[in-house]
């Protein structure tokens, strides 16, 4: 048995919740009859206090659809550079929505900061792409954006008439480990893209909730991208039961990875850069990076070991996983 620390996305179902996909009543999403579809998009719209919620089959295709029904060609969002609206889904933006990014470098906690904000907004000129939208991302890194600092941000993009939009990815990691409730959290924001196959477990599914006239926009472009499903009360379900039974148990992985950190910082050759939520940044003395990697590879701990990399805990990861690592690497320096 692996112990897989890649990524949050390497979650599987549970058994209840196969259960409760295979029990769903289904129908034809595209044409609105799928009914466990509409009442997951119902709930979950009101539990984020927005007025409409709509099912994707990826956090990728509710970001960039997000977008693009916030913004039109030429337009311009404000982004930041590790964001992964703008460094990890392929320049879908700029490539299929005709979007430009204007990226800002990230302060440590994530942010970006108010200046660069205001400074990077476009005179109303034609010389220039019409900036729209300012797109934020929590938790990003593992790090919760600062209540106050969201609040100062949104306020600041409607005093130049910008649209917000939020990648909402791990939103419930941020609900949990500042108990918060997600209404809240959503609340600044025109939209907010939300995932469920991360740690909440599902094997697909992401949600956009917004104004019912920006999911109404949201719709037809999530057609043009191809995002338009049939039987989709199967992911549905599957979301469902996550949003019902599995939002708790963040806090496991957040305490696991706590854990994690606290373990790895006692070795001279492992520096921690951070620790927030589920994930663990470290840096690793070079002279140990590649032996290192094909030690745990073959004491079948899985991570991507870079200079610098992470480890994101998640609901299949036990408490007795993390002193597996533990154990592993020490055994590793105890030969090395």
């Amino acid at each position: 048995m692996k112990i897989d620390l890649r990524s949050d996305t390497v979650t599987r179902p549970t058994a209840a919740m196969r259960d409760a996909m295979m029990a769903a009543p289904l129908g034809d999403d595209v044409w609105g009859d799928d009914p466990t579809v509409n009442a997951f998009q119902a709930t979950l719209a009101e539990r984020a206090g927005k007025e409409a919620a709509l099912l994707f089959p990826s956090g990728t295709q509710s970001n960039l659809v997000a977008l693009m029904a916030h913004c039109e060609r030429g337009d311009e969002y404000i982004v930041g550079q590790n964001a992964h609206t703008y460094r990890y889904e392929g320049g879908g933006a700029a490539v299929l929505g005709s979007i430009q990014p204007q990226p800002i470098e990230n302060a440590p906690d994530g942010s970006l900061p108010l200046d660069k904000i205001a400074a990077a907004v476009k005179a109303d000129d034609f010389h220039f792409a019409r900036t729209r939208l300012l797109a934020l991302e929590n938790t990003i890194g593992g790090k919760v954006l600062p209540a106050e600092y969201v609040q100062q941000a949104t306020a600041l993009a409607r005093e130049h008439g910008l649209a917000t939009h939020l990648d909402g990815a791990r939103l419930f990691n941020a609900a949990v480990a500042t108990d918060t409730s997600l209404k809240q959290l959503c609340q600044p924001f025109d939209s907010v893209s939300l995932c469920f196959s991360k740690g909440l477990g599902t094997p697909m599914g992401s949600a956009l909730v917004g104004s019912q006239a920006l999911i109404d926009r949201a719709r037809r472009w999530r057609k043009v991208v191809g995002g338009g499903m049939r039987q989709a009360g199967l992911i549905a379900a599957a979301c469902q039961h996550a949003l019902d039974h599995h939002v708790a148990d963040l806090a496991h992985d957040h305490r696991r990875a706590a854990r994690l950190a606290e373990g790895l910082a006692a070795f001279s050759a492992i520096e921690v850069t951070s620790q927030a939520t589920n994930m663990v940044f470290v840096r690793i003395d070079p002279a140990h990076v590649a032996p290192l990697a094909k030690w745990l590879k073959a004491n079948g701990v899985l991570i991507e070991l870079l200079y610098a990399t992470r480890m994101v805990v998640h609901r299949d990861i036990s408490d007795d996983d993390i002193e597996q690592v533990l154990t592993i690497v020490q055994r590793y320096f105890d030969q090395a």
